[in-house]
């Protein structure tokens, strides 16, 4: 079903049902329980069931299996929810939880593309950057990752020992291989 061709009644009802899937992996993933988790995903797999065409009820199953620890499972409730048209805050996370499961179940390749999209899309999201800078170390791009880890640890930190050597560290992070 289509969102556009959704009606209100069922926008009304699509909306709570997502509200209390999302409560409940959110007091799942809080408390480390598995049988919570369980009923979220079996509510969105149902809500998917009904509603295959919808973004975020993809986007949010993807989520629930991720927060399970079912990584693999979650990819093509990810898949589908950016070929539907995600967008705003739930793309950012949607790339960074599909780009984290690629990296996590070791494909690297994938990860490095999705977090690229991320960090392409949203340039500030920190989180984005940390786990695009950790696919292109498992990629071998341990420069760029060093680059993006450096300059993210700049950005925020307020050590002092840190911020004493901050023009310098800045500096290298862009000229790693770099000697005098």
């Amino acid at each position: 079903m289509n969102d556009k061709i959704v009606n209100n009644t069922d926008k009304t009802y699509l909306r709570l049902l997502l509200d209390k899937a999302i409560e409940l992996r959110e007091d799942g993933r809080a408390k480390q329980d598995q049988d919570i988790l369980k009923e979220a995903r079996t509510l969105l797999l149902e809500m998917v069931a009904t509603y295959p065409d919808h973004a975020e009820v993809n986007y949010q199953a993807g989520i629930a299996h991720d927060n399970s620890g079912l990584g693999k499972e979650a990819i093509p409730y990810y898949v589908k929810a950016l070929e539907q048209g995600l967008a705003g805050p739930d793309l950012q996370r949607c790339l960074l939880g599909l780009g984290s499961t690629y990296r996590a179940l070791g494909y690297y390749q994938e990860a490095v593309e999705t977090l690229r999209r991320g960090v392409t899309e949203f340039p500030e999201h920190r989180g984005l950057q940390i786990f695009y800078s950790m696919a292109l170390y498992n990629s071998k791009n341990y420069k760029q990752a060093m680059e993006i880890v450096l300059t993210n640890l700049m950005e925020t930190t307020s050590d002092e020992n840190l911020q004493y050597f901050k023009r310098g560290i800045s500096y290298y992070a862009d000229h790693l291989d770099e000697t005098w």
